[in-house]
Formats: structure tokens, C-alpha cells, sequence
């Protein structure tokens, strides 16, 4: 299906950037009123766990999303640790996204916490601007119970940096409430955008700081002040023009609605380093089986696998392949990431393992080919997996899977933060 674009930017002040605050954590705690006011996160929640989300109060002890679980019930030896539910936050989400879609058509989700909204066709009947979001906040902690924070500007990236002027503040003494909404007024834009670091321009990571920063370049309003036959020899044509544009409050992307996933994956974090090809080996079967099954369900299918090993040490490494023909089914999944994974090196320890697929498609559809014969040449192994498949949708995703490697677990709801504990207590520190 092709999606919906909205109208350019106009320079009417109509964008909003609709974000949930602490959203994984504040779905918890309305399930347990018991935990208001008390540190929490949400995540794995054995030793090799990653923070998912983290409340205001567990904020407070340095607390953040993606650091180490152990980390984390370091800082804050209070600190009680959930499982995450990744399917109850799909349906939270899609109430929150009907909600805004209730607004205006044109709503863009970045995840399941965030989207943009372009609401300037709307406003003849609902403005002005910034009292529609204060209705929209209203709306959905009536019907969710749960807090949103708002910013409100002429283009999307000015109301992404606008939201976090809006948001609570972590404090030692509880969260300090912020605004809620956060309105760039037009003709602001400059004076709101040039004081921010230049590290808050999209696109501007260590390296590129690094290459800025011997230009002399600390802020966006020094960025916005270079000519730009300085900026492009520095960083590169595209990119140079890309980010002197955002420095000068410039973002001509529209609203995009119904995009599609540039790729679909799926990586975990195990409780044990793996230290041998043949664990490694199992592991590549049963993510690869995982993907597959993803793919199944968004009917489609990708041209580029990638592998992706953590070492003990924390070094990442990632190496892809792209493929005349698409794949879609496990085997041909893994067929792929085994020739990928020759170049890691289980003797130093690997902590993560991940599979995605890339360079997507609709369906599974490839270009017959003379060698092959009419099915495919695959098609016994096709045919298995759309058996496999409909196992599935019958009597659940656990119902079946590889007999290599350990148990396979649904990819919506477990594995995604690391391992967690097997039947552990997860209020206060680990024993």
C-alpha cells in the first residue's frame, strides 16, 4: 500500500511530536498502583538484562534506558526491575495512535511511544495549536491513565526538540513536572534552535561532533553561521547541506502515514557468554527461525541478512550480505548467516547475537530462474514453512520450532532486553 504523505511544510506552526513519558514503566505501574512513587524499570531482569524503560524516581539515580540491568541495581539498590510485556505495549500503543488518529489523518508513528502529527488541516475547526494539544495530553490520560509530553512547532524536527523542553524532570526529591506542551511560536524558531548543543542536529553523532568541533562549531547557532562552502568540504555534500539546513530551522519532511519497516530482526543478550562455534551455530538456527517467522507475519520478504555479535568486552561487530532474489524462510535465513558468522570468533566470548533482514520486499517473489526448477528449487522448504506457519496460527508461536538449539520464545514478548530471571522476585537487588 502506498502511504500517505502530507503536505510540505508550509511554515504554519502545525507539527506536534506526541511522546509518552517513561512509557514501558508508567504501563507497569498502572498495573501495579502498589509501585507509585517508587523507582522502577523495565527490561531483563537477570544478571545480563538491559533497561528498557526506567521511571522518573529511578531516573533520579542514574538510572537509563539501554544500561545494564546490574548497572542499574547498583545505582539504585531499591530499584524494582519488571519483565517487559512487549505485547500489552503494542496494545496500549495502538489505543494512544487511534486516539491521535482521531485528530487528523496524518499521523506518523516513529515507535510505540512516539509519532508525529500534522495537524494544520485541522485547525480551522480545533485550533488554535497548542490549546488542540493540550486536548489531545487531556484525552489520553483520560483513556490510558497515562501521561504524554507535546511539542509543538513549524516543522517535524523543531517539535521533536520542542517536546523535550515539555517533558518532567528527574529529581532527587520525585519528578518535577514539566510543561507538558511546548509551543516554538513562528518567527521563534532561530531564536529556541541556535543555543542547543550542536549534537542535538539529527545526524550529528562523536565523529561528526569531532569534525565540527575543529571548525569551531559547539552549537547550532555556530553551525548556523558558517557559510556553507565551509560546512559541505568538511562533512560532505549531502550531509553538510543536510545539517546546515536543520541548524537554520529548516526540515522540509512531511508527515509520512502508513511506512513500512526498513527491516525486520531480532538480537538477544544471553545469560552465559557463548564460547563455541557449535553454540554459536544453534543460536544463529533459532534467531533465524525468529525472523522468519516475523516476516511470515508482515508477508514479507528481504535481499540483505545481517549478523550482529557482541563480544565479552562490549566490542560489536556486524556483516551483511545482499542477495540477488529475496529470502523469507528460516533455512534460507540461516544458510546466509552461517557463511556471515565464519568471521566471529567465539573464543573471545559473545555476549549478543543478533539476525536481521533488510532491503525488504512485499511477499516472497523472485526472478524464475533457468536453473531452478519450476517451484523455485526451494520449494520443499517453502512448502514446510507455510505448514509450519499455520501450526502457528492455530495453536500459538511456541508450538513449534527447530529441534537445534535451546526453547524458542515468541519474538513479541521475551528476549528483547536480555535474559530474565526464571521464576525470581524481581522487587530490590538481585540475591
Amino acid at each position: 500500500m502506498t502511504p500517505l504523505v502530507g503536505p510540505p511544510p508550509d511554515g504554519r506552526v502545525g507539527f506536534l511530536h506526541v511522546d509518552m513519558d517513561a512509557f514501558f514503566a508508567s504501563v507497569e505501574i498502572g498495573r501495579h498502583p502498589e509501585l507509585v512513587g517508587r523507582p522502577v524499570a523495565v527490561g531483563g531482569t537477570g544478571r545480563r538484562g538491559v533497561v528498557a524503560a526506567a521511571s522518573y524516581e529511578a531516573r533520579a539515580h542514574g538510572v537509563r534506558s539501554a544500561m545494564p540491568m546490574a548497572r542499574a541495581r547498583r545505582l539504585c539498590p531499591d530499584l524494582v526491575v519488571l519483565p517487559a510485556d512487549h505485547r500489552h505495549y503494542q496494545q496500549v500503543s495502538a489505543r494512544i495512535m487511534g486516539l491521535l488518529a482521531d485528530v487528523t489523518p496524518l499521523v506518523e508513528p516513529l515507535s510505540l511511544d512516539e509519532a508525529f502529527c500534522d495537524v494544520r488541516g485541522v485547525l480551522r475547526a480545533r485550533g488554535p495549536v497548542d490549546r488542540l494539544a493540550v486536548e489531545i495530553r487531556r484525552r489520553i490520560a483520560d483513556e490510558t491513565g497515562l501521561a504524554c509530553s507535546i511539542g509543538v512547532a513549524s516543522c517535524k524536527f523543531l517539535a521533536k526538540l520542542a517536546t523535550e523542553r515539555a517533558k518532567p524532570r528527574p529529581t532527587p526529591a520525585g519528578p518535577a513536572a514539566g510543561s507538558g506542551v511546548h509551543l516554538v511560536a513562528a518567527g521563534g524558531e532561530l531564536a529556541f534552535l541556535r543555543p542547543h548543543p550542536v549534537t542535538a542536529l539529527w545526524g550529528v553523532g562523536q565523529a561528526t561532533a569531532r569534525r565540527l568541533g575543529r571548525l569551531g562549531v559547539e552549537t547550532v547557532g555556530d553551525l548556523a553561521d558558517l557559510p556553507l562552502e565551509v560546512v559541505v568540504p568538511a562533512l560532505g555534500r549531502a550531509v553538510g547541506r543536510h545539517l546546515h539546513e536543520l541548524a537554520n530551522g529548516v526540515d522540509r519532511r512531511p508527515v509520512v502515514v502508513g511506512g513500512e519497516a526498513r527491516s525486520i530482526g531480532h538480537e538477544e543478550t544471553f545469560a552465559v557468554d557463548l564460547v563455541d562455534a557449535d553454540a554459536v551455530d544453534a543460536e544463529l538456527v533459532r534467531l533465524a527461525d525468529l525472523v522468519a517467522e516475523r516476516l511470515r507475519r508482515a508477508s514479507r520478504a528481504g535481499r540483505t541478512v545481517t549478523v550482529k555479535a557482541r563480544y565479552a568486552d562490549f566490542r560489536t561487530i556486524t556483516r551483511s550480505r545482499t542477495l540477488p532474489d529475496p529470502v523469507t524462510t528460516a533455512a534460507e535465513i540461516v544458510a546466509v548467516a552461517r557463511r556471515l558468522a565464519t568471521e566471529i570468533e567465539p573464543g573471545l566470548g559473545v555476549r549478543l547475537l543478533g539476525i536481521s533482514v533488510s532491503h525488504l520486499t512485499t511477499g516472497s517473489s523472485r526472478q524464475l530462474r533457468l536453473d531452478l526448477d519450476g517451484r523455485g528449487g526451494d520449494g520443499p522448504a517453502r512448502e514446510a514453512a507455510a505448514v509450519v506457519g499455520r501450526i502457528r496460527e492455530r495453536f500459538g508461536v511456541e508450538a513449534i520450532g527447530p529441534a537445534r538449539g535451546r526453547r524458542r520464545v515468541d519474538p513479541d514478548t521475551r528476549g528483547r532486553w536480555g535474559p530474565d530471571e526464571p521464576e525470581s522476585d524481581h522487587a530490590g537487588p538481585l540475591p
